[in-house]
């Protein structure tokens, strides 16, 4: 028996969604390797406790998003029942596509503002120059910061189910945080390609999920 058939419309949307957002989660997780190794990662904060371990590096920042990943599953969850009592139309697609965003994006922004190891403030502005020396990881990492944003901000705003609005508004962003690395002095590069790979990262995944736009500009 065909499961799948059974569905309605609206849960083989979300099931697609999520099997896409699935996708670029492994992708993240490939991108660092053997399975074993973000495992490790994940376990060092349990073995070096302190705040400064959990809250100021990227193995911390991603258990706590890996922790976090229940309650943003409830606030889905109440979100939907909320809309659903109120009549309003794709409750769960719209609380999906909400806590998503938050919880796809807000990591990543995190990680990148940790102080980082570069001799005071750096600015890159030539296109291009940096990118031959990013490894994989960094190159993937990039590439995934708006990802969730270009994936799930056109199906919960029509306005913004649009490529050239995605890219807008993913380098807009991206600019913001690289203009915060500098004026916060963390240390870190702000450099052009990042916003260029930040902004390629979501236009990908708004192509991704370009599919349900038409049915999101007509429901929301």
């Amino acid at each position: 028996m065909d499961h799948s058939a059974s569905l309605s419309a609206p849960a083989r949307r979300t099931r697609r969604i999520v099997l896409v957002a699935l996708a670029i989660l492994s992708a993240a997780i490939a991108a660092f390797g053997p399975l074993d190794t973000p495992l490790r990662m994940l376990a060092m904060p349990l073995h070096r406790p302190g705040w400064y371990v959990w809250f100021c590096t990227f193995n911390g920042v991603a258990l706590i998003t890996v922790l976090a990943l229940p309650p943003a599953a409830l606030a889905v969850w109440v979100l939907a029942r909320r809309r659903r009592a109120g009549g309003v139309t794709s409750p769960w697609r719209m609380s999906v596509a909400e806590v998503g965003i938050v919880y796809g994006t807000m990591p990543w922004v995190w990680i990148i503002l940790l102080p980082g190891d570069e001799s005071g403030a750096v600015v890159s502005l030539v296109p291009l120059r940096d990118l031959h020396t990013m490894d994989t990881g960094q190159v993937v990492g990039n590439l995934l910061v708006f990802a969730a944003l270009g994936l799930l901000v056109p199906l919960r705003y029509a306005a913004l189910a649009s490529v050239p609005r995605v890219l807008a508004l993913a380098a807009g962003c991206s600019v913001l945080v690289e203009t915060a690395q500098y004026v916060l002095r963390l240390d870190r590069v702000s450099s052009v390609d990042d916003v260029l790979l930040n902004t390629v990262g979501a236009g990908l995944a708004a192509l991704a999920s370009r599919p349900w736009w038409r049915t999101t500009a007509e429901t929301a």
